[in-house]
């Protein structure tokens, strides 16, 4: 999940505790940590579905009616890049569980979260995102119950999902821990100098409405005249002499 800010380091895995009440301590993930549909208890929510209603927020599971444009509008008010619509329509279809807030008034996505995985043990959850207008207002909180409620109806114990250091608060109470066991969650990155760029700058930006000395300013065009091979020997030599 991202708030409002640009994207930083790579974000570290979460796993959701295997146990029928987040609450509860971690325990080994068994089968009877979570039982079938028929002998789940009704789930309590933070702010139940009557409470959204009335407030203009309608939940919606499907991508009918999901106007793809204005959910990139929130991914890019968020942090995220600006996505090709077409190829979200194709995650959408790959999408095995996702849940939306849409705004009666303006009929936009306010809130958002899908989860992918085989259908049977594992999923993890993507692209949790809320409108930086309407956050604090608990859709995002709202959005994750529900999209782990209907993942666990499903039988799935194994539910995980990457977050930003910065939200990890946020997903704790949720019942996700960091790590559990040891296990360490790896990604695999493909080195794209275009994009080590853009993030480098993306960081600048903070910097430099952190710093407003004009030296700062020009480290981003500094950067942009640099070849990554010549940046590297200059940022080594700099650690040895500082």
């Amino acid at each position: 999940m991202l708030l409002r800010g640009p994207i930083s380091t790579p974000p570290p895995s979460l796993r959701l505790r295997a146990t029928s009440n987040p609450q509860n301590a971690a325990v080994q993930p068994s089968q009877a940590a979570f039982p079938s549909a028929t002998q789940r208890q009704p789930p309590i929510y933070s702010i139940t579905d009557e409470d959204l209603q009335s407030k203009g927020f309608l939940l919606r599971r499907t991508p009918e009616g999901l106007n793809l444009d204005h959910l990139n509008s929130v991914f890019v008010a968020v942090g995220f890049p600006r996505r090709d619509t077409a190829k979200i329509e194709v995650a959408l279809r790959h999408t095995d569980a996702m849940l939306w807030v849409e705004y009666e008034k303006t009929r936009r996505p306010l809130a958002f979260a899908r989860a992918t995985g085989d259908g049977v043990f594992n999923a993890i959850i993507w692209d949790v995102v809320v409108d930086p207008t309407f956050q604090s207002l608990g859709l995002g909180k709202a959005v994750m119950e529900r999209l782990i409620e209907d993942l666990r109806r499903k039988g799935i114990c194994n539910i995980a999902l990457y977050s930003e250091p910065r939200v990890l608060g946020f997903y704790r109470p949720l019942g996700f821990v960091s790590d559990p066991d040891g296990i360490r969650g790896m990604v695999f990155v493909q080195v794209d100098l275009a994009w080590w760029r853009k993030a480098t700058e993306q960081r600048m930006v903070v910097m430099r409405a952190k710093n407003p000395n004009p030296i700062i300013r020009e480290i981003p065009a500094t950067i942009r005249s640099i070849d990554v091979c010549t940046l590297i020997p200059i940022i080594f030599c700099y650690k040895m002499l500082s």
